[in-house]
């Protein structure tokens, strides 16, 4: 993954301001804000909000719905594990939660020294190869405590 660029109100009004011109621009604005800050702001709600001319709790809506419009900055890897119910079936749940508690960790969260956030993510498409899991965007089939173990560690040590 790449490194995202500290917050900056400015560059964020650039941003802004280079999408307004598009049709439906509030969804291209947030993915272009995450792409620059790898993440979405809080600070830029207000400022988006403006330049659309809608509500500031119109405005949060839109970013918390959309669950990869994260809030705050994610770890140097992410990784989601499948919550859905053919991966429920198969004990991802459980497993999930032991490898949270293992970490320390509440869902959505990122480990102390940013190497690694896990959330959860409502199917991958990989139903027959349950359960699931995608870390970096790369999906993994047929997971397990020790694989989820594994990646951890290999999240700390890149």
């Amino acid at each position: 993954m790449s490194a995202a660029a500290p917050w900056d109100a400015a560059r964020a009004r650039e941003i802004i301001s280079a999408h307004l011109g598009l049709e439906g621009p509030a969804l291209p604005i947030l993915h272009a804000l995450k792409k620059e800050f790898g993440y979405v702001p809080e600070a830029a709600v207000p400022q988006m909000a403006d330049a659309l001319n809608i509500s500031r709790a119109e405005m949060h809506g839109v970013v918390t719905f959309y669950h990869d419009f994260n809030r705050e900055p994610h770890g140097r890897h992410v990784l989601k594990i499948c919550r859905a119910e053919s991966c429920q079936s198969m004990g991802a749940e459980k497993m999930a939660l032991d490898f949270l508690a293992r970490l320390k960790l509440e869902w959505g969260k990122t480990t102390p020294d940013g190497s690694l956030t896990v959330e959860a993510v409502y199917c991958l498409g990989l139903c027959s190869h349950s359960p699931s899991a995608m870390y970096d965007g790369e999906p993994i089939g047929r997971v397990d405590g020790a694989m989820l173990d594994e990646l951890a560690q290999e999240a700390k040590s890149a």
